[in-house]
């Protein structure tokens, strides 16, 4: 059975974007790029929802992501891609399908094969209707030093209690916190 992780970075105060979706905030130095470039190698399948699918499509196939973090480019652009989308009309970045209905479903079937784990990137409609349907297996949450004042939460809208439990911890010299938690 394939397994489903969250991986979102937010702030102190529950944000994982900012205001017009702005994600400067977060500090992506040398070490985090590496850690991230590691997880890129997982091979993982990658959801997303509309919108960080097109922020994550516009970067990570351009000479610019490739010259920046080439290892993350590499993994993110060969990796097999999801995005669930009732919107979107056609995807255009590479090994990337979309699936527009019944998403809680579709994944509770892949969930079911054996094959790649999946994770989801961002996406923070996609990661609470997945929490409210018990079907994340783990979530991993980079923590930034900073609070914003305007943004989305992780968990806008969820209507049901969500307990976790902490499975590991690593700190970041930039002073960023990775909290690794699966649900009780």
């Amino acid at each position: 059975m394939r397994k489903l992780t969250v991986f979102n970075f937010m702030t102190l105060n529950g944000y994982f974007k900012g205001a017009n979706e702005d994600i400067t905030w977060h500090r992506h130095g040398q070490e985090e790029s590496e850690y991230a470039a590691e997880g890129a190698k997982s091979e993982s399948i990658i959801l997303f929802g509309r919108k960080t699918y097109e922020m994550m499509a516009s970067y990570w196939p351009t000479p610019m992501a490739m010259q920046n973090a080439p290892g993350v480019a590499k993994g993110m652009n060969k990796s097999e891609k999801i995005v669930f989308s009732t919107t979107l009309k056609k995807t255009d970045w590479q090994n990337t399908r979309l699936i527009k209905t019944d998403i809680i479903g579709e994944v509770k079937k892949l969930k079911k094969t054996s094959g790649k784990d999946m994770v989801v990137l961002g996406s923070g409609s996609i990661v609470t209707q997945f929490a409210q349907a018990g079907i994340i297996d783990n979530y991993q949450f980079m923590i930034d030093p900073v609070a914003l004042d305007d943004g989305a939460t992780i968990f806008k809208g969820i209507t049901t209690k969500l307990d976790l439990k902490l499975t590991d911890t690593k700190i970041f010299k930039s002073g960023v916190v990775l909290l690794c938690y699966r649900p009780l």
